[in-house]
């Protein structure tokens, strides 16, 4: 599952429906229909909120070790061509070069 390119043009495959089955409070449903509130594209707007929300999450605990070890990296040696800056005199960790 991609989500690179958020803004992209629908295609069909995007948006074929299947029918499923919900069970939601009677007051909550009640309100919805009150305020003509369309049932199928609201759940699916925040489904696919959570959806990608769980995703990056989940991307973000199973890169989490590579995270460490580039951050541990750049603490240990600096940032790659830090030497050719010209802003800020740090080695981008916050030491101040010599």
């Amino acid at each position: 599952m991609h989500f690179q390119k958020a803004n992209r043009m629908r295609t069909a495959a995007d948006t074929q429906k299947r029918p499923v089955n919900l069970s939601i409070s009677a007051h909550t449903l009640d309100q919805a229909r009150k305020l003509g509130m369309n049932l199928s594209k609201t759940v699916d707007a925040f489904l696919q909120d959570e959806v990608k929300r769980r995703y990056w999450e989940k991307w973000r605990d199973d890169n989490k070790e590579a995270f460490a070890a580039y951050n541990e990296r750049i603490h240990r040696e600096g940032l790659p061509l830090a030497k050719y800056r010209s802003f800020g005199k740090s080695l981008g960790d916050g030491r101040e070069q010599g």
